[in-house]
């Protein structure tokens, strides 16, 4: 999709509402009078977010062709299954892409929606799900698939949180529509990674008395993640006649409270002492939540407001048309434990921040030296580093997360938590992988924007900037045949106030960037030493990058502030 000015973000995936997990057991059998084994061709919209990223191969395990279709194509290009489908380039809101990627498909998934609040948000939401629900229309499309939200009994529409209310206005658009329609309604889904499952997470890790708002005492019915993708790949083979929308949920029936206490039980911590508070709202609550988690109040706000009212399902029609193995669905003990291997484990595939948030800058690098779109001020560093490239190339795709930044940790930290007060990520999103990057990931208040196994990282800033920002990091040999870190730092600013900045800045370039710098180069020689001392080498690497050797550990920088 393109980049709207004064238009809110329609983000290539879900905000991180749902969770994450290689699903259990095999894909639903075929529905009544669908032949057994035929093959679909599938769109997904969405692949390089939450949910789309691990519906992909789930339905490419199943059978089926898929077609992807994304803003950012770039960004599918190396993930594992980036080989078995098809990417196009497509904007929801461009009825002329969308028409294009819909050709020839016979079931199109819908896993995309606005972030904000506010009208606009809402109109955003609005006019996306119109025109994918006519393309398909004129495409020919057999079925759409729509994941949202569960809503509560009851509850007049006015009352409901914008992001509820959006979603359910979303699922009505497909029902409307005249291609059948199946709408899966869920609440909170349990997996590795979400940004529900890692709320719950930090703030029972890291709080073992908490003061809580009237919230926690709601009940909600959450799903393991695995469902969830089952009920999604088995809704492609529902017969045409299905057209309806179904609430899928696990067994369980819990408050957050009780959800909290489970998750200490299941990570071995003490009981939890929970006091609850009549005073905090859901805004305030999403403040506290930034401070005490890695999830940005943008996004902690719409999911704490989706917990004042009780979702509980209504109905499990669902099975009919996608049967329940034996063990499904599974209880909430059971997907707190499967979410917290994975992350333990470090084999998380998608995180909630896989997804773009709202105000996150999508220009990509002015490549033009004498580009024509203003000034663009530029930091460059270089250092010759006594290691082989394979070593420097380890410290530099391991920076950030746990890792640090290799320089002036207190300026890091301190420009994190200035970017967590206005709204924006902060540094404590950290990283999927604790040692290899791809592109689209986020990297604490980064993006990997573009990587050359072994030579590039081009990381593009989505903090809170009066102006674009880039990072690149490089592993070279020079005229000598030595090894060099070069380290470029990019910023475009936006009007008087992007200028400012730059040059109020400038004069700590020299520590922070400096330092960045000489600390990476260090990192790397002693990281080649020890791997020596232990007999290590570079497995014959080729000096690229080998991605499928022995790697060492990649050494922490001296007070690195990690997030």
């Amino acid at each position: 999709m393109t980049a709207r000015e004064n238009d809110p973000r329609i983000t290539d995936g879900d905000d991180g509402d749902h969770g994450a997990g290689s699903t259990a057991g095999g894909p639903a059998g075929p529905a009544a009078g669908e032949p057994a084994g035929e093959p679909l061709h599938c769109l997904v919209t969405g692949a390089s977010g939450y949910i789309g990223g691990r519906l992909v191969p789930e339905l490419l395990d199943a059978g089926h062709r898929v077609r992807c279709m994304a803003r950012s194509p770039e960004r599918l290009r190396d993930h594992t299954w980036a080989d078995r489908a098809e990417v196009v380039r497509g904007d929801a809101l461009d009825p002329a892409s969308v028409n294009a990627a819909m050709r020839g498909i016979d079931v199109a998934y819908y896993l995309v929606h606005a972030l904000g609040g506010g009208s606009g948000f809402e109109d955003t939401d609005r006019r996306a799900a119109e025109i994918f629900a006519e393309e398909a229309r004129a495409a020919g499309v057999r079925r759409i698939v729509y994941l949202g939200g569960l809503t509560p009994d009851g509850v007049p529409e006015e009352r409901l949180s914008p992001h509820l209310r959006s979603r359910a206005e979303v699922g009505r658009i497909f029902l409307r529509s005249e291609v059948p329609a199946t709408v899966l309604r869920a609440a909170v889904i349990i997996g590795s990674g979400s940004a529900s499952f890692e709320m719950l997470r930090y703030l029972t890790e890291r709080l073992p008395v908490m003061v809580t708002p009237r919230w926690v005492r709601t009940r909600i019915q959450p799903i393991a993640v695995r469902d969830v993708l089952r009920y999604l790949v088995g809704s492609a083979r529902m017969p045409a006649e299905v057209d309806r929308s179904f609430d899928i949920g696990g067994p369980d029936v819990v408050t957050y409270e009780e959800m909290m206490q489970r998750y200490a039980a299941v990570a071995r911590l003490p009981h939890r002492l929970i006091m609850r508070v009549p005073v905090l709202s859901p805004t305030l609550s999403s403040h506290w939540i930034g401070l005490v988690t890695p999830v940005p109040p943008t996004l902690a706000k719409p999911l704490t407001e989706s917990l004042r009212h009780e979702v509980v399902c209504h109905d499990r029609d669902i099975s009919r048309w996608v049967p329940d193995p034996a063990g499904t669905p599974i209880g909430i003990d059971r997907a707190l434990t499967l979410a917290l291997w994975r992350v333990r484990d470090a084999d998380v595939t998608t995180r909630w921040s896989s997804a773009s948030l709202p105000g996150a800058p999508s220009d990509p690098l002015p490549t033009d030296p004498d580009w024509s779109g203003g000034s663009l001020y530029t930091d460059r560093r270089s250092v010759r580093v006594a290691a082989a490239r394979p070593a420097l190339w380890r410290v530099i795709e391991g920076i950030g997360g746990e890792h640090g930044w290799y320089s002036f940790p207190l300026a890091w930290s301190l420009r994190g938590g200035l970017d967590r007060l206005v709204g924006g990520v902060g540094l404590r999103r950290g990283r999927r992988d604790a040692q290899r990057l791809r592109v689209g990931d986020s990297l604490d208040f980064w993006r990997v924007e573009e990587i050359e196994q072994g030579r590039l990282l081009r990381l593009r800033a989505e903090m809170r900037l009066p102006g674009l920002a880039w990072l690149e990091l490089r592993a070279d040999t020079d005229e000598d045949g030595g090894t060099r870190y070069s380290q470029r730092a990019l910023f475009h600013p936006h009007g008087l106030v992007g200028h400012m900045y730059w040059w109020s800045i400038s004069p700590f370039h020299s520590i922070v960037f400096g330092g960045m710098a000489r600390n990476i180069a260090r990192a790397a020689e002693r990281s080649e030493r020890a791997e020596v001392g232990h007999g290590g080498g570079d497995n014959g690497g080729d000096g690229d990058g080998d991605r499928h050797g022995p790697r060492a550990p990649v050494p922490t920088a001296p007070g690195a502030a990690g997030g």
